[in-house]
């Protein structure tokens, strides 16, 4: 199943997508997709209603825009170089625990949303990841049990200041948070459509060209390890986004590197789950 949001930023309306492709407002029936409505059984709710023929669904536009397909989580917990290649591009040698930063969740955007390049930006870079949203509220989880706690997942872009990350202090989180850096969608795709999450192609483009082509195999900690890894450190509520990590081919990891500049044209894709795109922009 999956699920979007759509209409103007901060009033995005719940829906879901159709297998025939229609869009459909699930608002009459539903609230929108917080960690409420993932905490009190929305899920199983709406998988019903849709299997009843939704009924009362009105037909979205499809020129409507789409917001993210979770309304703002609690936080967003990113992990850091965990893929082989990009750790060995990076070459600031391998982790040997998964490394956590977190993201603010104001940098929270829409799948097409123009991300805008922030004041003093100089090093403005892009990272291709799968999105984790969880399901339910998950403490001190076990490896094995990990992906219970899954709703399911989504494509993201962690877009990264890197002059405010590498050289102002070695601060991850103000590197990572500006306005617009975090558009997830377009669509939340339930755990139960995925059948293996390690077994998922990735990549990016700017400009048309492929920058990041991997699969979700190359990570050095799988889904089951990072839900179960963060949760000893803190509890993931409904609804939250764990970002797992990029591949490589990110624009600091080329030689020279080929930041991101006003009027690029960047795309993200995760197999299965659709692609964003932002136009980088400059705020007047």
């Amino acid at each position: 199943m999956k699920l979007i949001r759509f209409g103007e930023c901060g009033l995005e309306e719940p829906g879901v997508i159709l297998p025939d492709g229609r869009r459909l407002d699930a608002s009459g029936e539903f609230g929108d997709y917080d960690e409420f409505f993932f905490a009190t059984g929305g899920l199983e709710s709406l998988k019903q209603w849709v299997a009843s023929g939704c009924p009362g669904g009105r037909k979205v536009d499809p020129m409507i825009r789409l917001g993210p397909p979770v309304k703002r989580p609690s936080k967003i917990v990113c992990i850091g170089k965990n893929y082989l290649e990009h750790a060995i591009e990076l070459d600031e040698g391998l982790p040997t625990e998964p490394v956590i930063f977190l993201k603010a969740t104001s940098a929270w955007s829409g799948p097409f949303d123009d991300v805008i390049i922030p004041r003093g930006s100089t090093k403005l870079d892009y990272e291709v990841e799968l999105a984790i949203v969880i399901g339910r509220s998950a403490s001190y989880v076990g490896e094995l049990e990990a992906l219970d706690y899954v709703a399911g997942y989504s494509t993201f872009c962690d877009f990264s200041e890197r002059a405010f990350q590498k050289d102002m202090g070695g601060q991850w989180t103000k590197g990572k948070s500006a306005d617009t850096f975090a558009p997830m969608g377009p669509w939340l795709l339930t755990a139960d459509e995925i059948d293996d999450p390690q077994k998922l192609r990735l990549w990016s483009k700017v400009n048309g060209e492929i920058r990041q082509n991997s699969w979700t195999g190359d990570m050095l900690f799988s889904i089951r390890q990072l839900v179960s890894y963060v949760s000893r450190f803190m509890t993931l509520l409904p609804g939250d986004v764990l970002a797992s990590g990029t591949p490589s081919g990110v624009a600091m990891g080329m030689k020279p590197p080929c930041y991101l500049q006003a009027g690029d044209y960047v795309e993200c894709g995760v197999e299965g789950l659709g692609e964003l795109a932002q136009r980088v922009v400059v705020l007047r």
